[in-house]
């Protein structure tokens, strides 16, 4: 019989962006798949039989974010990261960027990869994409993580601080609205805007090295990537209004965890969720700032496959 993630690669089978190098990670595969027109990388290993679970992360990284945290998963669950559009070495189109768009995507490469029902953890954009695709999606899901994200319409507040003691953590989200300009700014300094979010973000300036900061930053200089990043923000008006549009039908009614850290962006991811889904629990991740996996890649892994295990 054939294995349905094998069959998944050859649909459209090639790196869309052939000039970004490949990182491996051992016991783990790359895939492409053509999920409604859109080719999307996907990274899988782990239990083909066990539980899937699917992993998105978010600006300005890859499915790398989460290179730490998948071992520790792999025993137990099939575990697959995804690119999303525009994002590492998944294809970038033009346009389409609101996640209910790009949850469409992403839940189509799930089914191309051969899964019926998964669970998803995603931070950062990756988690706005996650609720979003919840929204839409929610019978094919067995839980949703979503780790320290200002989700449009739901956790992201509605006005950006002037203190600067907070306003340092969401500035860039009108920044990143403002036509043109960032591009004209950031073109050629890629490495110096990306290596600032991880460096200032991070509870601990060292958590990512020189060869890390260069990965996330070619994934964004290569290809229209750093269009595809500011897209997100630019159609982030259009996410917050689809997602209320579908939460005037409907809530939440999967269980969802809401996953914060000791000095990150949401001090509660769990409470800003509560009033749109039925069964929320959450945990605060001590000695970690915005970029939780990447900072207690363990603490990470067990959660997760605690919210897996607890209810699988």
């Amino acid at each position: 019989m054939t294995d349905p993630a094998t069959s998944a690669r050859h649909v459209r089978d090639g790196d869309p962006v052939p000039g970004l190098p490949l990182h491996d990670l051992a016991g783990f595969t790359h895939r492409w798949v053509d999920a409604d027109g859109v080719r999307l990388h996907a990274v899988e290993g782990g239990q083909p039989a066990g539980p899937a679970v699917v992993l998105l992360a978010g600006f300005p990284q890859t499915w790398w974010a989460w290179r730490k945290v998948m071992p520790g998963l792999a025993a137990r669950f099939r575990v697959i990261a995804i690119d999303l559009p525009g994002q590492g070495h998944s294809e970038r189109p033009e346009r389409g960027y609101d996640t209910h768009t790009v949850a469409a995507h992403v839940h189509a490469a799930v089914r191309a990869l051969g899964v019926p029902a998964y669970w998803l953890a995603a931070h950062d954009i990756g988690a706005w994409v996650a609720f979003s695709l919840a929204l839409r999606f929610e019978r094919h899901l067995r839980g949703v993580a979503l780790l320290d994200a200002g989700i449009p319409g739901i956790t992201l507040p509605d006005a950006i601080p002037t203190d600067p003691d907070r306003a340092w953590k969401t500035w860039h989200f009108a920044f990143h609205l403002v036509p043109d300009l960032p591009e004209t700014l950031l073109a050629g300094r890629e490495r110096d805007y990306v290596g600032w979010f991880l460096r200032m973000k991070a509870l601990s300036p060292g958590t990512f090295d020189d060869a890390e900061i260069d990965h996330y930053a070619a994934a964004i200089a290569a290809d229209g990537g750093l269009r595809a990043s500011l897209a997100y923000y630019r159609d982030a008006a259009e996410s917050a209004r689809r997602n209320h549009e579908a939460l005037e039908r409907q809530h939440l009614t999967v269980p969802v965890l809401g996953i914060s850290s000791s000095h990150g962006s949401i001090p509660d991811m769990a409470a800003s969720l509560r009033p749109w889904a039925d069964h929320v629990t959450g945990v605060v991740v001590p000695g970690a700032g915005h970029f939780i996996p990447d900072e207690q890649p363990e603490a990470v892994a067990a959660t997760v496959a605690g919210f897996v295990l607890d209810r699988d």
